[in-house]
């Protein structure tokens, strides 16, 4: 399609209210937290050090629900779905793109996603470890980060750094998407701006880019990232990167690190460069219908993991009780012919079907996001062309480079 074609993009129906959150959360980052108590006490915990290697300090004020319900210092002594839901707010989660943000070429970076695991990983006392977002160990390794092994950075005060990064099984090779602390300095109350500009001036000041060697096991790579421009688009969508794709990631420019899900980091994907778009069950195959992950409150309402969860149906009280469910529980649900009815960007009514209980290894229901991202998927998906009109519609980029985005 010629970019000329692209100029005015599609007036899609308003599916949330993501554009207001993103005004939201850009305002509540100047009440932020003490960033350096959360990075110190995060390391110690994902490090699983004892309480009393941490000194006395007053505790932060949190508010019901928050990602610090328990403290970071009693983390690490929490077990089955309390660990796995503590472990994966610690990480920003990105939002579904369901509507394309205002001011895409002048607010935001755009890098394409490494298929693979995403993972904390912290370098400290000679030691690495990268830990999933359901709290497991997934390696526990010596590296060139700054304290990752025995062989370096032996004198000098010790110091923990925490990186956030995806493993790509292929070519065993860590991929660094953001930081959020660098010998002891935290960086979440920085801009994604000055962490990714950073992450590049820390990242080579050592050796972790470099081949495996036995103070080394694994590579570290970082992942290209630009201005959502024409150019920077294109590239992120059609370039060629040294991993297998899994979508595209885009990030606010002026967003701090956020731990739990934000508005302000985005994931999308299309049949071009992620091989899974649509969600497949466990035989690997593409259901009928789409299915959902919903959590059972205790008044039988299942919800999403937003904050706040927004309710999809209600559970008959006998049938929970007949079923032996507990408030808690992850819950699969299909979504039957009814569909879902969005009434001014908010869900009215959704037709569910219960299926049974969800993968026990899930930490979380689904986001509101992504059932819609997977519901538009099946029908009326946001396409790369939709990305491009934005952008070529943004008053302030008339003269921007035309980039064909056909492959």
């Amino acid at each position: 399609m010629a970019p000329s074609d692209l100029r005015r993009p599609y007036k899609r129906p308003q599916l949330s209210d993501q554009q207001r959150r993103r005004e939201l959360s850009l305002k509540r980052q100047e009440q932020s937290r003490d960033a350096e108590l959360q990075a110190r006490r995060l390391a110690s915990t994902l490090l699983s050090l004892p309480p009393e290697h941490l000194p006395s300090e007053p505790e932060p004020e949190t508010e019901p629900g928050s990602s610090t319900d328990y403290d970071l210092r009693d983390a690490s002594k929490l077990k089955g779905p309390a660990a796995r839901k503590w472990f994966a707010k610690q990480l920003m989660l990105p939002e579904w793109m369901i509507d394309v943000p205002n001011r895409l070429p002048h607010d935001w970076y755009v890098l394409p996603r490494p298929a693979g695991k995403r993972c904390f990983v912290v370098s400290s006392d000679g030691t690495t470890i990268s830990r999933q977002r359901n709290g497991t160990v997934l390696h526990r390794f010596p590296s060139a980060l700054p304290h990752g092994s025995r062989n370096r950075d032996g004198s000098g005060p010790p110091s923990y750094s925490i990186l956030d990064c995806i493993f790509h099984e292929m070519d065993q090779t860590y991929y660094v998407i953001d930081m959020v602390c660098w010998k002891n300095y935290s960086y979440y109350n920085c801009s994604t701006e000055f962490r990714f500009t950073w992450l590049e001036e820390k990242l080579r000041e050592t050796n972790a880019r470099g081949a495996p060697s036995y103070y080394h096991k694994y590579r570290f790579s970082l992942v290209p990232w630009g201005r959502c421009d024409l150019a920077g688009l294109h590239k992120a969508y059609a370039g060629e990167v040294p991993f297998g794709k899994d979508g595209l990631l885009f990030y606010n420019k002026h967003a701090h690190y956020q731990p739990g899900n934000t508005p302000l980091a985005l994931v999308w994907k299309d049949e071009h460069c992620s091989q899974y778009v649509i969600d497949t069950d466990n035989k690997g195959q593409v259901p009928s219908h789409q299915q959902v992950v919903l959590e059972l409150q205790d008044d039988g309402k299942v919800t999403t993991s937003d904050d706040p969860p927004v309710m999809f149906g209600c559970l008959n009280l006998d049938f929970i009780q007949q079923s032996g469910l507990k408030t808690g529980c992850l819950l699969r649900f299909a979504i039957g012919d009814g569909g879902l009815t969005i009434v001014d960007g908010k869900l009215e009514r959704a037709d569910l079907h219960y299926l049974g209980m969800s993968n026990r290894a899930r930490a979380f229901a689904d986001t509101y996001s992504k059932i819609m991202f997977q519901s538009m998927a099946r029908g009326s998906p946001l396409r790369i062309d939709d990305l491009v009109a934005s952008i070529n519609s943004s008053d302030d980029d008339a003269n921007s480079l035309d980039v064909e985005m056909a492959v």
